[in-house]
């Protein structure tokens, strides 16, 4: 049996002795005299002697001994036990001792300097972006066999995992400048600005013969605070915090650099960061989140079976993906399947024998027109997700797809997306242009209440020379896609090529019926969409454009959930097999019980996240994006160093299905109801029924679950559209604030009532407040669609927690709203800021919550203001910056 040293010692030679036995010892070489010589002096019961395991590089042992080398006297007396060894380096600090050894039975005398371990063991660490950077300690060292003192990341946090910087990685060099230590890196830091884009050099121990290169970005937003610089206090037992940069650094600045900081960033390293993403891997919010993150898998829909024309062997391939990432349980977003898509891409080429694309190869001629003119519009969204506010049940934090430039002129350009890719405003955006090799920055300055897109704005000035090249794609709203349509569906590959294929259409009013996740986020509603015959899977988008480039539609991602399914297995009838398969089954009840509990307390579920792409068509870009050109009524947004006014939108707050005729005929609609709307919408023949009303709406209360909406001032109600044509005729209208004069059927009976609308803007959440580990938020809108808010108050939910927080501690985990702390009412965000102000550091807090069912809790939890700080982060539209602003924290100098 082997014993290593204690790692207890304040005194070391930064090297690791193990015991082996004298059979052992006399076969690495110790000669018999010397054996001998040692079990006289020894005990009776001494077995064996210290032998040399490991040496660390750098140390004092480092080229004077090596591994298998038998220690025989320290300072002229024979060691054999570890004891002994702790007492003679504990008495020599900061001395020398003589070390007698023998190498392969030839005697040797080593002169070592005994090290002070607290002088090898960090005491101080860097917190930037989250990510946690130190000295390498002396455990770490021996364990990589990398020299003590080297800059080693222990957690990359969010700016570094964004550039590919892995866990225990060595970093090397920083915006050109060789690191060393610790401080090394702090003065480079401190000379960088916000949105900087610089090299960094770092080696791996998994692949310590060649270092990486790698770009990092450094935050434009107040995502996390300001470096920190945390040191062991011995007498309090406490991490104490100061700023790590001084006051006047440029990190510290308000103003954001959008160029490069020197000529080695960007301009230098062009498509530096396009060629890593290939092999950057997903980081999740294990760190952060509440278990409400889940997998974003390859394939949904919402029609049963495979799409139609879904390859066979495309479909098994899917199979396989869902499968094998079911049994890893890992956390994927849109990238982690783009090794699949694109061999799902050449699955299909070659077994349909379709020109995907013009590839490096091939001439620009082969394309079709319509992939020629669109694209120079075309472009790559990356989306990261910071960590620590992952708002509005943002289940990834990582986030890819293709949109479309819909304007472009000298101070603004405008880009759509689906909300699959964009998914909240608080995020950074990186867009990688088809008709020009650049990557800038996006900043997210609309996402539609309803329909599932997004608008994210850039400075075309930054495109340099590429901004005479790219141009904004021409928009065909009308006339509406109809089946048997052919259209040109085009999108992006990973190498920013283009890749297209004509298609039909099959069905161009699909009506989008998405369940709600089990941890509420944005899923699209009262939506029509287009069905295609063939595509390229469920991970392509992009855009549908007619013979000329024109386009029609954005081909969007939608997110979804499925619950899982687990196989049944069949208990064998043959008496050999039949004790396997019982055993085979209780480990499968022990995994349910285990998965249930897990559950019950960090909220997760047995549901798989999954997307699905259809067609939404161009007109609910179309009308926006005029508003945005011409000048909306709205809130003013910077863009680009220009106020803006955005538009507003004003929506009914009512989850609507559609119902065939035939079968609200069932439900007691009279024949001239049923005339009048097949005659007004022959094709669809149906009528909406009422879903639910999202809870707080002005139509709550008025409006009932399975309610016929028939007419809206007396014109009769067909499909989504025609209820979005109303709202806007009030937004023309001046005056009228008697809302929609609704004609609906309830059971039985024609009532007529008139609805409010709600107007909203297109910002999403702009606010959030984290206190003791919890995300505190407003409830969004996939919140208020469940149809529930505490009447004890609603604007205090918690929609997050992070790991070794008080809230974790404690309980007080997501998906609920926080009504009451210590007695007092919490009904909206400013009321809950004052009472928890008046909270003290260590105090017991009692915190009344309400869960997304209505069942009431109390809790008690232990505030800790020294790790955990009061702080909130919000939206300034002023600026267009997310400003964080400490609420209350502990004074480090008391």
């Amino acid at each position: 049996m082997h014993f290593e040293a204690s790692q207890k010692l304040s005194q070391f030679l930064v090297m690791t002795f193990v015991h082996k036995g004298f059979d052992e010892v006399r076969r690495l070489g110790l000669r018999n005299e010397t054996e001998q010589m040692v079990r006289l002096v020894s005990p009776i019961d001494e077995t064996g002697m210290l032998v040399v395991d490991s040496v660390v590089p750098g140390g004092p042992a480092h080229k004077h001994l090596e591994p298998g080398d038998v220690l025989v006297c320290l300072n002229g007396e024979v060691v054999t036990q570890f004891l002994k060894l702790e007492t003679r380096l504990d008495d020599t600090v900061d001395g020398e001792l003589d070390l007698l050894i023998e190498r392969g039975g030839v005697p040797l005398t080593v002169k070592l300097k005994v090290q002070d371990l607290h002088s090898i063991t960090p005491n101080y660490f860097l917190e930037v972006s989250g990510a946690i950077i130190h000295s390498l300690s002396y455990q770490q060292a021996r364990n990589f066999r990398f020299k003590c003192g080297l800059v080693y990341v222990a957690e990359t946090g969010y700016m570094l995992s964004r550039a590919s910087v892995p866990r225990h990685a060595i970093i090397k060099k920083f915006a050109g400048e060789e690191i060393s230590k610790l401080d090394d890196l702090i003065s480079v830091l401190a000379k960088l600005s916000k949105g900087a884009r610089v090299p960094l050099e770092y080696v791996s121990y998994t692949d310590r013969h060649r270092n990486k290169s790698v770009l990092v970005t450094i935050d434009r937003h107040e995502w996390y605070a300001s470096p920190q610089l945390y040191t062991r206090n011995d007498s309090t037992g406490l991490w104490t915090a100061r700023p790590a940069i001084p006051s006047d650094s440029p990190l510290l600045a308000s103003t954001i650099h959008v160029g490069p900081t020197d000529p080695n960033s960007t301009q230098v390293y062009p498509m530096a960061e396009t060629v890593l993403l290939e092999n950057k891997r997903q980081h999740g919010d294990a760190n952060s989140a509440d278990g409400c993150s889940r997998m974003q898998t390859d394939d949904e829909s919402f029609v049963e079976g495979s799409h139609p024309g879904e390859d066979p062997v495309v479909e098994k391939k899917r199979q396989r993906i869902d499968e094998d990432s079911t049994v890893e349980e890992s956390i994927f977003s849109n990238r982690d399947f783009i090794n699949s898509k694109e061999q799902t891409f050449e699955n299909r080429a070659s077994a349909e024998n379709t020109d995907l694309s013009h590839d490096q190869g091939t001439p620009l001629s082969n394309a079709s027109m319509a992939e020629q003119v669109i694209e120079p519009s075309l472009v790559m969204f990356e989306v990261h997700v910071p960590s620590s506010c992952m708002l509005d049940g943002v289940h990834s934090q990582h986030f890819f797809g293709t949109g479309v430039i819909v304007f472009h002129s000298e101070t603004m350009g405008l880009a759509a997306v689906d909300r699959n890719t964009v998914a909240v405003s608080v995020s950074d955006v990186m867009l990688s242009f088809a008709a020009y090799p650049i990557e800038i920055p996006g900043e997210v300055v609309f996402l539609h209440p309803v329909h599932n897109y997004a608008l994210v704005a850039y400075d075309p000035s930054a495109l340099g020379a590429g901004a005479s090249i790219v141009r904004a794609a021409k928009l065909l709203p009308e006339p509406a896609l109809r089946r048997g349509d052919s259209v040109y569906l085009v999108g992006l590959s990973r190498s920013l090529q283009a890749t297209s294929r004509k298609s039909i259409v099959t069905n161009p009013c699909a009506a989008v019926n998405i369940g709600s996740a089990d941890c509420p986020r944005y899923r699209a509603i009262n939506m029509e969409v287009v069905e295609l015959d063939t595509d390229f899977g469920s991970t392509f988008s992009g855009v549908l454009t007619d013979d000329h480039g024109r386009v029609q539609a954005l081909w969007a991602s939608f997110s979804t959930q499925k619950k899982c399914r687990r196989r049944k297995r069949a208990v064998s009838s043959v008496t050999g097999s039949e004790d396997f398969a019982l055993l085979k089954a209780r480990k499968e009840i022990i995994q349910v019980v285990r998965e249930k509990r897990k559950q019950l307390k960090y909220g997760s579920s047995s549901s798989e996240d999954h997307q699905f792409v259809r067609g939404i068509p161009i007109y609910a870009v179309s009308q926006v994006l005029e508003k945005i050109i011409v000048g909306a009524s709205g809130p003013v947004l910077l863009i680009n160093g220009i106020e803006r006014p955005m538009p507003l939108v004003r929506i009914l707050e009512v989850e609507l299905y559609p119902t065939l005729l035939s079968k609200a005929r069932s439900f007691g609609l009279c024949d001239d109801w049923v005339q009048a709307l097949a005659k007004r919408d022959p094709i669809r023949r149906q009528v909406l029924r009422v879903k639910g009303c999202l809870a707080g709406s002005k139509a709550e209360g008025l409006l009932e679950q399975g309610d016929m909406i028939l007419a809206i001032n007396k014109e009769p109600i067909t499909c989504f559209h025609d209820i979005e044509n109303a709202c806007q005729e009030l937004d023309i209208s001046e005056g009228n604030d008697d809302g929609l004069q609704m004609t609906i059927f309830r059971q039985g009976k024609e009532i007529d009532l008139a609805v409010e609308t709600d107007i909203r803007d297109g910002m999403g959440t702009t606010r959030m407040v984290n206190w003791c580990g919890s995300v505190i938020q407003d409830p969004h809108p996939a919140v208020r669609a469940l149809g529930f808010l505490p009447e004890e108050g609603h604007g205090v939910y918690v929609a997050r927690w992070c790991h070794g927080s008080p809230v974790h501690r404690y309980g007080l985990y997501a998906l609920q709203w926080i009504v009451e702390v210590n007695g007092k009412l919490t009904p909206d965000l400013e009321t809950f800021i004052q009472v928890v102000t008046g909270l003290e550091h260590g105090e017991f807090v009692r915190v009344r919550t309400v869960s997304l069912n209505g069942k009431p809790r109390v809790l008690t939890l232990k505030q800790d203001l020294h790790y955990w700080p009061t702080w909130e982060l919000r939206f300034e539209p002023e600026s267009a910056v997310w400003r964080r602003r400490t609420i209350k924290e502990i004074d480090p100098s008391v």
